[in-house]
């Protein structure tokens, strides 16, 4: 069955502790982020670890090769679960981190944000973009080839990746909402039950869940949606 995951999403140790407390043993799998990772640092990984947490630490790690192997061996000394690179640094890049992780945590390749639209791409890209998901699975492919078990890909594009990567692929999906629930700034979107569905393994809840009236009521959702489907 598919796994949620909740973003930590708050500028601060203390709001984000605040979360965690109240969230109990409704959620064991927390995602820190760029903004509360510059903000509290590494002792913030520790105390969640020591709290009995997972935690998925989305750095989404892009510089030279030795940089980011650097920093994922970092991140191994943190015992997270989890960690990002971008795929568009290059294999090489990709390659490093692999042999710095040793296996350890699952690196996922971040292929294209879910606040991007397909306009925005061609931007980036400076090439014409015909499909989104087959550019997302072409990412997916070099990710592979390069040594990770994994990638972070809108729901969306999850089913295409699955069925070109088979079963024992890793695929996070960010961009998860409750039926009815608000995009805020994020363009491909998608239900747990969906995603699920898509082929996803792991699924980032942040507003979802954070911003709910009765977050540990959100978390119920999540997990009663996510057994209906059975994957």
């Amino acid at each position: 069955m598919a796994e949620a995951i909740v973003a930590l999403d708050y500028p601060s140790r203390r709001e984000a502790l605040a979360l965690v407390e109240s969230l109990g043993e409704a959620a064991t799998f927390y995602k820190v982020g760029l903004e509360l990772y510059t903000r509290a640092g590494p002792d913030l990984v520790r105390e969640l670890r020591d709290r009995g947490k997972r935690v998925f630490l989305d750095l989404k790690l892009h510089d030279i090769p030795t940089t980011v192997a650097g920093a994922v061996r970092a991140a191994v000394e943190l015992d997270v679960q989890l960690l990002t690179v971008h795929t568009a640094g290059g294999a090489d890049m990709m390659g490093a981190a692999a042999d710095a992780a040793g296996g350890r945590p699952t690196l996922l390749g971040v292929t294209l944000l879910t606040s991007l639209s397909p306009t925005d791409v061609e931007t980036v890209w400076g090439r014409s973009m015909s499909s989104l998901r087959e550019e997302v699975v072409r990412l997916a492919t070099l990710a592979r080839d390069s040594g990770l078990p994994g990638i972070v890909a809108s729901p969306q594009e999850a089913e295409g990746v699955r069925r070109k990567l088979g079963p024992d692929f890793v695929i996070l999906t960010p961009g998860i909402r409750l039926a009815g629930g608000d995009t805020h700034d994020q363009a491909r979107v998608a239900t747990p039950a969906d995603a699920a569905r898509a082929g996803a393994n792991y699924l980032v809840l942040g507003r979802a869940v954070t911003a709910a009236d009765d977050p540990v009521a959100a978390m119920e959702q999540v997990r009663a949606e996510l057994a209906g489907v059975g994957v």
